[in-house]
């Protein structure tokens, strides 16, 4: 994402709660993410989270991607 989406996403997500869910979750994968990826050692349990977590941020992103291109050709 460059600075046109974050610019995009601050000036709609005051008025499009999805759009502000979806970055919200993102933020949290991210995290979430990098807390374990920061881990010096992971359980099997861990490893296997990290994956699903990886998963969800990328249909998050996604999603917000597809919501921002929308955005882009109103704007246009």
């Amino acid at each position: 994402m460059d600075q046109h989406d974050f610019d995009l996403l601050e000036k709609h997500m005051p008025h499009d709660p999805e759009l502000k869910s979806l970055w919200e979750d993102h933020v949290l994968y991210k995290k979430q993410v990098e807390k374990l990826e920061n881990k010096p050692f992971r359980t099997p349990a861990e490893e296997q989270t990290l994956k699903q977590l990886k998963k969800q941020k990328l249909e998050v992103k996604t999603k917000l991607i597809v919501m921002l291109d929308r955005l882009k050709e109103q704007d246009a």
